[in-house]
């Protein structure tokens, strides 16, 4: 070892060092004072590169021991500390200069991490310092090396389809990483365990996370990749020990490629890693949740948490007129909504509302008195009014199709793209940026709506070829380029438009990425319809989006029992409420138990936005007859435990639900919704809470503090 430092802080230290061919390499991570035991897996470069005319020095699909990354040099390092987004966190931050004389490509990694939070997260800035081009394949944001063997770890992912999001599994690591037999060959695997999404949808497929978990000790590494399109993980078996490396597009995955002239930078897409020296998955998990908070951008919506009413899920389906939305807006009011949001098919006259989209003005056909009188009866009744809204796209029908110029809108050779209906616009094109511009100064600055449901229901893949400004482009870079102008756009709406709130949704939770989760203020989890379907994904949701940003649908309908209608409440009551239904066709007995729980909503929100999720049954199973969700907040005799349970089938009508973190401990059991006492005992000797819902479907939320008495 030739050079050796460490950076961090309280909660986090990395210990770098360069060996004798001048390549650093990450030596450990972890809590301070926290020896690597001495069978744990070779460290590798900090940066991987893998450009055209360089390539691999070990061929196959893994994404390290590139021959750039074995040619770039340790030049110095800088540290410094500064304030995160939300300014109440210092942050910790270390660049490292990296250098290879012979192409020229230097590499600055900027790692930086929260104050007191065990969370790495990094980037990787490539300047060309050569004299000649250079064109980049792939580029990690972050690689580890150095972990456990595979033999002691399980690997955990999450499929994220449509209607079926946040579904998570984990198995032995040695069980997708075979054991070649290292020794008799000398040589490691040339496969690894890879996980990614293509497109447009950034969790199209899977969510951009993953993580590790040792079975003996209970340490964990959890990851997310803050990517707004496509995105790599891979998971592999390197001298014996466990490496991952995290990133965006590629050029073999996604078709991404960046040619980088002399003086020409780039910078990956940040991954974050968040560490748990025990407690594994759900420890890893509240590091990751506090992480969130701190990147994301302020706004008053992450602490008022305000009820919303939208009116397409089970209710109107795109299908808005003022005589429609009259009786649901007063329904609504009565049950304590406090925003109104009319959703698609408010701007359709002529039963296009599908691929006429595009101009975004009202129609006159649906709102024979303006849409203006519906906004001021959802404000003369207390409420903030909504309006769907899908930005990037053009329908094929609508006048805006012919009126912008084809360079404002997504191509492949020379063609502009169609996708169901629809044109994509490129963020990039000023043109397509002022049309979008004038649409949302009109709805906020103009009419005064308060809430934009910002929705994308296409997926482009691989993406555009062309670029607006420079011409021809490898269509995943022309991809990347347009969701990065997309993210300065809608920031800068938010400037102008300070209090306006912004949900983020592509036909559910195909767009439940970091990066998006870092600027809009809620995030929808799901279009799922079916309420029996939806507690695993309501349970499951946290693991993607901070409590208090998940939005996640309860549409209670008359036609319900009035378990029924507990039931699909319940499920939104530790997330965002998303409301919808027929109220306005409800008995006043139905509608007093949608206003009890919105009731109780009220006081369970001002918890959410410091609480931090656990799985006391373990994260659910599609099918699971019982589902739970816990969330904690606070410590000792001030903290607070939120348990929401649902009973969907099974022959079992009683569960006994694990709080380990409660243990020997005297505690006061609520039962916040339904508020009848139904069957709950706390065992303190055990940690257990045992609770019977004799009924299907049943579903409980509760409330554990300490009782009286109890230190």
């Amino acid at each position: 070892m030739l050079q050796t430092f460490t950076w961090g802080h309280a909660a986090l230290t990395a210990a770098f060092a360069t060996g004798p061919d001048g390549v650093l390499r990450l030596m450990r991570l972890g809590p301070p004072g926290e020896a690597a035991p001495p069978d744990e897996g070779a460290p590798l470069p900090v940066v991987e590169v893998l450009a055209l005319g360089y390539g691999s020095e070990w061929s196959g699909q893994r994404g390290i021991e590139t021959a750039l990354g074995a040619r770039l040099r340790y030049r110095g390092h800088r540290t410094g500390t500064g304030q995160g987004e939300r300014g109440e966190r210092g942050w910790h931050r270390l660049t490292l200069d990296l250098h290879d004389p012979g192409s020229g490509l230097t590499a600055e990694v900027r790692l930086s991490s929260p104050d007191g939070l065990p969370v790495l997260r990094s980037e990787v800035r490539l300047t060309n310092e050569g004299t000649g081009p250079l064109v980049v394949q792939a580029v990690p944001g972050l690689v580890l090396g150095g972990l456990p063997s595979p033999d002691a770890l399980d690997v955990h992912w999450a499929h994220n389809e449509w209607l079926a999001e946040c579904r998570w599994v984990a198995v032995p690591l040695r069980d997708r990483v075979v054991d070649l037999s290292r020794g008799a060959h000398g040589r490691d695997s040339r496969a690894a365990l890879v996980l990614g999404g293509v497109g447009s949808w950034p969790t199209d497929g899977h969510l951009p996370m993953g993580a590790l978990t040792e079975r003996a000790t209970g340490r964990a590494w959890l990851w997310q990749i803050e990517s707004p399109v496509g995105w790599r993980w891979e998971a592999g078996e390197r001298a014996h020990g466990t490496y991952v490396a995290l990133g965006g597009p590629t050029d073999a995955e996604h078709q991404w490629r960046m040619r980088l002239e002399p003086g020409a930078s780039f910078t990956t897409v940040p991954a974050a890693l968040a560490l748990a020296g025990r407690g594994g998955f759900d420890a890893a998990m509240a590091h990751l949740t506090a992480y969130r908070r701190a990147v994301r951008r302020p706004h008053p919506d992450h602490t008022a948490l305000p009820v919303v009413f939208n009116d397409y899920m089970n209710t109107l389906m795109g299908d808005p007129t003022t005589e429609r939305l009259l009786p649901l807006i007063d329904a609504a009011a009565r049950a304590g909504a406090e925003y109104f949001c009319v959703d698609a098919g408010w701007y359709d006259d002529t039963g296009a509302w599908w691929d006429g989209v595009g101009a975004w003005q009202p129609s006159t056909r649906r709102f024979p008195g303006g849409l203006q009188a519906v906004l001021d009866r959802i404000r003369s009744l207390g409420m903030v009014p909504g309006l769907w809204l899908e930005p990037e796209v053009v329908g094929v029908r609508s006048p805006v199709a012919a009126e912008l110029p084809d360079d404002a809108f997504f191509q492949r050779d020379g063609v502009r793209l169609t996708e169901d209906g629809r044109h994509h616009l490129d963020l990039r094109h000023p043109a397509a940026r002022r049309h979008l511009d004038t649409a949302v100064d009109r709805i906020v600055g103009d009419w005064g709506v308060g809430y934009l449901k910002l929705d994308y229901n296409i997926s482009v893949a691989p993406g555009t070829d062309w670029d607006p400004e420079h011409g021809r482009a490898a269509p995943g870079a022309g991809l990347l380029a347009h969701a990065r102008a997309y993210r300065r756009w809608l920031a800068e709406v938010l400037d102008r438009h300070p209090a306006l709130v912004i949900e983020n949704c592509a036909s559910g939770g195909m767009r439940m990425d970091g990066s998006s989760l870092a600027l809009t203020q809620l995030q929808s989890t799901s279009d799922q319809q079916d309420p029996l379907r939806c507690p695993p994904i309501a349970a499951a949701a946290p693991t993607a989006v901070p409590p208090e940003q998940g939005a996640v649908w309860a549409y209670p309908q008359p036609g319900f029992t009035d378990d029924e209608i507990r039931f699909t409440l319940t499920g939104a009551l530790l997330g965002r409420v998303h409301l919808s239904g027929h109220l306005d066709r409800m008995t006043p007995a139905q509608l007093d138990l949608v206003r009890d729980a919105l009731a109780v909503y009220r006081q369970v929100r001002p918890d959410l936005p410091s609480a931090v999720p656990f799985w006391p049954l373990g994260l659910p199973g599609w099918e699971d007859a019982w589902v739970a969700l816990g969330l904690r907040t606070g410590e000792g005799r001030t903290g607070r435990t939120y348990l929401a349970l649902w009973r969907r089938g099974g022959e079992a009508p009683e569960r006994a639900v694990p709080l380990p973190h409660l243990a020997g401990r005297a505690l006061r059991v609520d039962h916040l919704h339904p508020a009848a006492a139904s069957g709950t005992t706390w065992f303190p000797d055990r940690a257990e809470l045992t609770v019977a819902l004799p009924h299907t479907p049943a579903a409980l939320l509760l409330r554990l503090t300490a009782a009286e008495g109890d230190g």
